[in-house]
């Protein structure tokens, strides 16, 4: 089993900022598959609003639209 890396709070951050979008996207009608799906496919798009200080709920709304 390999041993489990470390995340540096950026990392951490971004992760939890993703798990909010989620919960929005799912809020404006998406399956939690297909949020989580739709975040995989475009994390460059998602990482970008993240560093761009989007809220979860701004970025969810843009990605809706």
């Amino acid at each position: 089993m390999a041993k489990k890396e470390e995340l540096d709070p950026e990392t951490l951050a971004l992760i939890n900022w993703c798990i909010e979008v989620e919960g929005f996207l799912v809020a404006g009608g998406a399956t939690v598959a297909e949020a989580q799906d739709h975040i995989e496919e475009q994390i460059e798009w998602f990482t970008d609003q993240f560093y761009d200080g989007l809220t979860p709920e701004e970025a969810a709304k843009a990605a809706l639209a």
